[in-house]
């Protein structure tokens, strides 16, 4: 995705043409079920023994296209992490629907 400015103010930059760097994070609890009540169920996330492979499989072919290494964390563990959001974007993808 191009979301770096150029010279003229456009995202028209990947982190490829900026030079820049990625971390990833793995997040499973975002797949949270709330449909009984109010306490989160994680009864529908993909277990360690598919889930970890995968989360690491993903990191190395990132770290291929990018041509170094990805910042990770510890899968599953309790992490805090700070991170400095520079500019006023946030993009949602939904791989379900690409419209």
């Amino acid at each position: 995705m191009r979301v770096f400015d150029d010279e003229n103010g456009v995202m028209n930059k990947s982190i490829l043409d900026v030079g820049g760097e990625i971390l990833v994070v793995s997040q499973f609890t975002l797949w949270a079920s709330y449909k009984k009540g109010n306490r989160p169920s994680y009864l529908r996330a993909g277990s360690h023994e598919i889930t970890i492979p995968l989360y690491e499989r993903f990191c190395t072919v990132l770290s291929e296209n990018l041509g170094k290494q990805v910042a990770t964390g510890e899968f599953g563990a309790e992490m805090k992490v700070e991170l400095l959001n520079d500019g006023p974007v946030t993009i949602c993808m939904d791989t379900k629907n690409k419209e």
